[in-house]
């Protein structure tokens, strides 16, 4: 993981939840799966047994990772910008295009990027071009197809 990765607030609440599930309730599952494996013998030939210490492996990692990313995360605040209505890290912009279809953009960090809730990385050509920007203005993007405006209806 990257040092310093700016992240929302919700998404590290997400993550702090994901940590404190992990810590809590998968490594208990995890144990009473090796205790009990232990219990069917020889465990060098124990497919139960080496298939939860493989989990073990897992869930110990992913801990070690997103406390890495707790420790390291920035979080992202930029009140001057949304005070002036720009759009930053964290708003919703809502954007039409030269066809006049409307589509709402959350902008988020490259970790948070999720296509299928339009959450795109401030980043991407989109999020760049968006990034800044007021209700009323316009932006053109170069896509593979040629180039592509959007008109900003709304930042939030």
């Amino acid at each position: 993981m990257v040092e310093g990765q700016y992240y929302t607030k919700e998404a590290l609440a997400k993550l702090k939840a994901e940590l404190d599930e992990l810590k809590s309730k998968k490594r208990r599952e995890i144990a009473e799966r090796i205790r009990d494996a232990k219990g069917f013998g020889d465990l060098s030939e124990n497919a139960e047994y080496a298939d939860a210490k493989e989990a073990q492996a897992f869930i110990e990692g992913r801990i070690a990772e997103i406390e890495h990313v707790l420790e390291n995360a920035k979080v992202v605040e930029d009140k001057k910008g949304r005070a002036k209505g720009e759009a930053q890290v964290g708003c919703k912009v809502l954007v039409v295009d030269n066809k006049g279809q409307e589509k709402e953009y959350s902008l988020v960090s490259a970790n948070e990027v999720n296509s299928l809730e339009n959450k795109i990385s401030m980043s991407s050509p989109v999020g760049k071009a968006l990034l800044g920007k007021k209700a009323g203005e316009q932006v053109e993007i170069k896509v593979p197809a040629g180039k592509m405006k959007l008109t900003i209806k709304k930042v939030e």
